[in-house]
């Protein structure tokens, strides 16, 4: 039997895409802010984000540079302000820059370049593989 809505409704639960992140899987079970130093936002509507470092040596990579969140089957990408921008990579499409706080809707297979070398690529539900190590 599927899952269903945990307000009661009756309704299929979403299926669940991932992120992947320096080799790390993860579920977005909730909003992944990726940074050289993430925290999370003053105000938190809803519930707190996942924060997962990257390294930035050359600081290319801002404090919090970019949130990844699912809503209902949709995954999207959302530049948090970050000083060196954020280029989003559709699969089959050109690369694209994000501005300062500009959000994209990501299908599966979109690579999102933060910079730095650090990579992140938007999972179809089916190749998620949950890490087991605790995150920040």
């Amino acid at each position: 039997m599927p899952a269903t809505q945990p307000d009661g409704s009756g309704r299929p639960a979403p299926r669940l895409h991932g992120v992947r992140v320096g080799g790390r899987d993860l579920l977005l079970d909730v909003p992944v802010v990726v940074g050289r130093r993430p925290t999370a936002p003053r105000v938190v509507a809803g519930v707190t984000p996942r924060l997962v470092e990257v390294p930035s040596s050359s600081h290319e990579v801002s404090g919090s540079h970019v949130e990844v969140r699912q809503h209902g089957e949709t995954v999207v990408v959302t530049d948090l302000r970050s000083t060196n921008g954020t280029r989003v990579t559709e699969p089959g499409r050109v690369p694209v820059s994000l501005r300062q706080g500009e959000s994209l809707v990501a299908r599966a297979g979109t690579i999102v370049d933060v910079g730095d070398g650090n990579l992140l690529e938007i999972l179809p539900p089916q190749r998620i593989i949950p890490t087991k190590e605790p995150l920040l």
